[in-house]
């Protein structure tokens, strides 16, 4: 929520968090491919990603890994920076790392101004507030990118057809 909350203060950027945990993909009937039109419809409209997931067992929770493989098309050639979380001192780096050769696979433009959270448990008050600013600074960087990347990248998807 601390990403969205910097993210939607940006007049020209429209965000809206995923779950993994709760799109609902089903079989299609047709191909037998996991399909959620909705889930398609949004990520075929997106012009950039920010993925914000916690380690799970050193690497990427099983729910994003099935949103990432079922909407291959729509990833292609878009940026994505990364946040990644954990409750020890690596701060998501295993998840980060992890997702770089999916997302390459995906053909997805992987920015390089990824952000961790070590100890998360301990970034935040208890009404949620970050507690070092500095965060906010280093996710308006990744932001700032993200959007030049975008704009780029749209450009260039737009000449290629």
């Amino acid at each position: 929520l601390f990403v969205e909350s910097v993210v939607k203060q940006n007049p020209d950027v429209e965000t809206e968090i995923i779950d993994p945990k709760i799109v609902d993909v089903k079989y299609d009937g047709n191909n037998n491919e996991l399909k959620n039109p909705e889930y398609f419809e949004k990520t075929l409209s997106a012009d950039g990603f920010i993925i914000v997931s916690p380690e799970y067992n050193h690497g990427i929770p099983g729910s994003l890994k099935r949103l990432l493989d079922i909407e291959y098309n729509n990833y292609n050639y878009k940026p994505v920076f990364m946040v990644g979380g954990s409750d020890g001192p690596w701060g998501g780096v295993r998840i980060i790392e992890a997702l770089i050769p999916i997302l390459k696979c995906l053909k997805m433009i992987v920015l390089h101004s990824d952000i961790q959270f070590p100890n998360v448990d301990k970034q935040f008050d208890a009404n949620g507030d970050i507690l070092d600013k500095k965060y906010i600074e280093r996710v308006n960087k990744s932001l700032k990118e993200l959007i030049w990347m975008s704009e780029v990248m749209k450009k260039a998807r737009i000449e290629k057809k």
